[in-house]
């Protein structure tokens, strides 16, 4: 086998890997900077604690109508920015910090969402709602992912400075009588949509890999967060590839394939990106740092 045979004869040949990698693509493009913003407000544990949450509502929407793409979709979305709005609402009523409140929810939330599909679906369901069906993207579920890439792009160009400031400075925008807790909220909901429509291709336990590692590999490649904007999509277009075709050409299990390549990603990164790495601090190299 040649190496192009290698790397374009399963998506020449086979359309469900071509729809997996157009749903791939997608899904790095929109939820990789909003991975990267977490990750700049030490939050990278939210992303987790919201994939947990939208459980739930997609287990309901399963048990009332079965596999159905747009219920699990409505149902997630309630169920992530109802957890959202209770652990913000208990963050500030109580002592308790905003990250352990969503540590406590998404437990919850974990909890009750695997016994709703325990009781009701089968094995097969379960495994389905938590690692997704990636090699099964129909046009509906492909047509979901680019509409939530294409107004998770659109939104973050409009708001793109107060979400940085808001990054760096949650009191500022409040301060100067800025839009704060309107721009936190919009992202916050960026964030449930990316993970809710990811989920139906990766599941809810894998979706967060694609949003968080490479985002945490680009803080290595760049300073500026447009150029880390940049390597992270990159990072997850290669990893959605690389683990494609790890699928394709070893019998893998797709979606444990990407995050694995996402890992890889993340591991070199750390081992020889140019800002921070474990050799450019060893070399001590003061031109790639600062």
């Amino acid at each position: 086998m040649t190496l192009s045979e290698f790397l374009f004869e399963p998506f020449a040949t086979y359309g469900f890997m071509r729809r997996a990698l157009v749903g791939c693509v997608a899904l790095s493009i929109g939820s990789v900077p909003l991975g990267l913003l977490l990750i700049i407000r030490r939050m990278s544990l939210m992303g987790d604690a919201m994939a947990h949450a939208i459980l739930p509502g997609a287990a309901v929407a399963f048990l009332f109508a079965g596999l159905s793409l747009w219920s699990m979709t409505i149902g997630g979305v309630v169920a992530g920015l109802t957890v959202a709005l209770l652990a913000g609402l208990v963050s500030r009523v109580t002592p308790l910090r905003e990250d352990a409140s969503f540590a406590a929810f998404y437990l919850i939330s974990l909890g009750l969402g695997v016994l709703l599909v325990s009781t009701r679906g089968s094995n097969v369901d379960l495994m389905h709602v938590l690692f997704g069906t990636v090699l099964a993207l129909d046009d509906a579920s492909i047509l979901l992912i680019a509409v939530v890439t294409t107004l998770t792009v659109t939104i973050l160009a409009i708001v793109y400075r107060l979400l940085v400031a808001e990054c760096f400075n949650p009191g500022f925008l409040r301060a100067v009588g800025g839009a704060g807790r309107a721009v936190h909220l919009a992202f916050l909901t960026l964030v449930v949509l990316n993970l809710v429509s990811g989920f139906q291709a990766l599941g809810t336990l894998m979706v967060v890999g694609i949003m968080m590692l490479p985002a945490a590999a680009a803080r290595f490649w760049s300073e500026a967060i447009s150029g880390q904007f940049v390597a992270g999509v990159l990072f997850g277009i290669v990893s959605s590839v690389a683990g494609l075709l790890a699928s394709y050409h070893a019998h893998l299990p797709s979606s444990p394939a990407i995050i694995l390549g996402a890992g890889a990603v993340y591991a070199l990164s750390v081992l020889i990106g140019p800002r921070g790495s474990i050799l450019s601090e060893t070399l001590r190299l003061p031109h790639l740092q600062r």
